[in-house]
């Protein structure tokens, strides 16, 4: 997932990896005072980016609000970070290409109409469907007939996938073009929700004003501002809310967020501001959160630019790479808030790899200009970073223009949108001129997420339009693999290509650097960085 003021995602030997992804948590303990199940909590975030329909959610202004929308077959334990059924009773295979499907019964819609096996085909059918211009539209592509209902070129001929069968109420069917040890995992990411039957009749309107299957159902959407949640009462999952819903609060500005935290106007934050990171932790004492998430961010390049298409220029994006001093800006600029970046994939996730980026992730300056001028040159000796103003990010994008233009004498400036959903749609169109930001958020955590989603051609987060055939060959042999273990395995010699190639720059991974207000109580972050928003207690 894509991070809006941070980082958009299974496993080697699955109980150990995820295990190996289980969150640490910032809580506080629930006898700080009496908690109120009635009451709502306000938590830092921006404006969403597309409808709120659950295809159409990647980055975390909108996906969060999804989240807590809608539930699919399977999520995430918060506690451990391991699979657990949801909707789903069970999900059954032999051969990890041909699912059966059993759902629970007992779930309702907002709206009180049955979650039944028919919510969920007809939703991924019409999430698929080119027609429904869906962001997370290729997140079905493993699914058979899904080419028929998403072609790269033309009208679909067909509305239906045929890999997806109904066989009853509560059983469905899956069948896939090639088997993908992972599936699974996939099968917890938001885009393969169900949905009522009313959403189809007004889709548009639904992205408005949603009707969902999760904890919280829709209050309202004052564009712009706010996104308000309430619980619902009969909910059926097993993570029952233990407050009374939730108030997505927009900011344009994180240190204004920051300044509303301490001074109890704001419940819970997303990331604690470049300038405020020296102090937070004085600041909210006990109420403070650092600790490790799977998210990374990066620099990408436009590479469906001219200037940047050229074989040669792989030693300039390397060169380009080497020229930045990691390990000083994030322990000076982003006060010690970040880890330097050694790899495409974050530590933790399954399948990580130490120091997979090689020596162009390692600062030298010499080497830099060596690499720049043997590859031709950065294009008319000039680079911009297009990134979000109202993420916190000046800072460290001035700092690693700072650190090319010491290092190698190329000019770099960053080229600052207003707020985030200017970014993204500069960065959708394709109209960026040399770099961008790229930060992710892992979906699920393995190496695949960090990979092939954005980094596979035609991958639905592949800002940068990179596309190698080398790469997509080790990823289709990966998603083929008997089991997880050999798919983190050819996963990372994927990985190794994008060394070659450097369509990016990894620059450091993520840390949860947050807290909350003295309003509320039992607050902890997961191992995606997100709090664990049904656990929230409010004080009465």
């Amino acid at each position: 997932m894509r991070g809006a003021s941070q980082a958009k995602w299974v496993v080697a030997a699955v109980a150990v990896a995820l295990a190996a992804t289980a969150c640490g948590s910032g809580s506080s303990s629930s006898s700080d005072g009496a908690a109120n199940a009635a009451g709502t909590f306000s938590y830092q975030s921006t404006e969403p980016q597309h409808p709120l329909q659950p295809a159409n959610a990647m980055e975390v202004g909108g996906g969060r609000v999804v989240k807590n929308l809608f539930r699919g077959l399977v999520d995430y334990d918060p506690a451990d970070g391991k699979l657990r059924n949801q909707v789903a009773d069970k999900i059954e295979t032999t051969d990890a290409q041909h699912y059966t499907v059993t759902l629970k019964s007992g779930w309702t819609f907002h709206d009180g109409t049955p979650v039944t096996a028919a919510s969920f085909v007809d939703a991924w059918n019409w999430s698929a469907n080119t027609k429904n211009d869906q962001i997370n539209s290729n997140w079905f592509s493993d699914i058979a007939g899904y080419d028929a209902v998403h072609p790269e070129k033309g009208d679909p001929t067909a509305d239906k996938m045929s890999g997806l069968k109904v066989v009853d109420d509560t059983h469905f069917t899956i069948d896939l073009t090639a088997p993908v040890s992972y599936f699974q995992y996939k099968l917890g990411y938001t885009a393969f929700s169900p949905l009522p039957k009313s959403f189809f009749a007004d889709p548009a309107k639904a992205g408005e004003n949603p009707v969902g299957n999760g904890p919280y159902k829709f209050v309202s959407w004052e564009h712009n501002k706010a996104v308000t949640l309430a619980a619902y009462d009969k909910y059926a999952g097993s993570d029952k809310p233990k407050n009374g819903g939730i108030v997505f609060k927009n900011y344009s500005q994180a240190e204004a967020a920051y300044k509303d935290l301490v001074s109890d106007n704001l419940d819970v934050l997303d990331q604690v501001d470049p300038s405020d990171l020296a102090s937070y932790k004085n600041d909210l004492g006990d109420r403070a959160v650092d600790q490790p998430m799977g998210g990374i961010t990066s620099i990408a390049f436009a590479m469906y630019q001219d200037a940047w298409k050229s074989v040669d220029k792989a030693k300039v994006r390397q060169g380009l790479s080497m020229a930045i001093d990691r390990e000083t800006i994030t322990k000076t600029v982003l006060n010690g808030s970040r880890a330097a970046a050694d790899a495409w994939v974050a530590p933790g996730v399954a399948g990580y790899k130490k120091g997979a980026c090689g020596e162009a992730c390692t600062f030298n300056p010499e080497q830099a200009k060596k690499l720049i001028t043997e590859g031709g040159g950065v294009p008319n000796n000039k680079l911009t970073i297009t990134y979000n103003a109202d993420g916190g990010h000046k800072d460290w994008v001035d700092a690693v223009c700072n650190s090319i233009r010491q290092s190698t004498g190329v000019e770099c400036v960053g080229d600052a949108k207003p707020d985030f959903k200017s970014a993204r749609d500069v960065i959708d169109g394709h109209k960026v001129e040399s770099l961008m930001r790229s930060a992710w958020q892992q979906d699920y955590p393995l190496n695949a997420n960090f990979l092939r989603d954005i980094y596979g051609t035609g991958a639905s987060a592949n800002d940068s339009l990179y596309s190698s055939p080398a790469f997509d060959k080790l990823a289709k042999e990966a998603d083929a693999a008997a089991d997880v273990t050999k798919t983190t395995e050819l996963y990372a010699q994927a990985e190794a290509q994008l060394a070659k190639d450097m369509p990016s720059i990894p620059l450091w991974y993520y840390k949860v650097n947050s807290g909350w207000s003295k309003k509320v109580q039992n607050v902890k972050f997961d191992s995606f960085g997100d709090p664990v928003f049904t656990q929230v207690e409010v004080k009465k």
